[in-house]
């Protein structure tokens, strides 16, 4: 018997090994003519397996490279493209370069914000500086809530807000920041309460009861 294991190694499995085998054939047909009709019919073969794909951008061009390709690049045929080369399906593409590569400190804060830090780090000192620093302060904390809902003290958001600005950021003398009980209402009040499956339904069994005890008051009253 014959196994799949015994077998020669697919190239490309969605085609199946009887696209395979018609190829390995053609690449024996030693008459060239005949040669590139098998291939032509090989290329609408192919072509049906995946009649999803025909409103592909230049869906006939990557059918004749994957003929190739199956062939092992051993087949002889009149393309209407170019060969393409053997590199072209083994070359890996080159390992991304990523320049804003930097270890976050807080990671519970995220990257954008250490980013808005640093450009408010970038200002001249005056009071647009001081207030965007209250407000990233403000955020600090109100980010920190959303992960540890136990009272944090402000000392604590300072000493963040200086290790992420690098001790660049400061917060003047008269300014405050948010009490932790006005962030967690403010919060509470965002998320609004699904209603649940009993209240629709002793809503409409309410409403049933109303519908029928009107019916017999008109039907009493005739």
């Amino acid at each position: 018997m014959d196994y799949n294991s015994t077998r020669p190694k697919l190239v490309m499995r969605e085609y199946g090994r009887n696209i395979q085998k018609m190829i390995d054939y053609a690449v024996s047909i030693e008459d060239k003519e005949k040669r590139n009709k098998e291939v032509r019919a090989i290329i609408s073969i192919m072509g049906q397996l995946h009649p999803h794909l025909r409103d592909v951008t230049d869906f006939k061009h990557k059918l004749w490279d994957h003929l190739f390709l199956i062939s092992n690049f051993k087949l002889e045929a009149d393309s209407p493209y170019p060969i393409p080369e053997p590199s072209y399906f083994t070359t890996k593409p080159k390992r991304l370069s990523y320049s804003n590569k930097r270890e976050i400190k807080f990671s519970h804060y995220g990257k954008t914000i250490a980013k808005m830090i640093d450009k408010i780090c970038e200002l001249e000192d005056g009071t647009e500086k001081d207030l965007l620093t209250n407000a990233i302060a403000n955020h600090l904390k109100k980010s920190y809530l959303t992960w540890n809902r136990d009272s944090v003290n402000d000392e604590l958001i300072v000493e963040h807000l200086g290790a992420l600005s690098n001790g660049r950021l400061k917060l003047t003398e008269n300014m405050r920041l948010n009490n932790t009980s006005e962030i967690l209402a403010r919060n509470k009040k965002k998320r609004k309460p699904i209603p649940s499956n009993n209240n629709t339904n002793n809503n409409n069994t309410n409403r049933y009861n109303n519908q029928r005890q009107n019916n017999n008051n008109r039907y009493n009253n005739q």
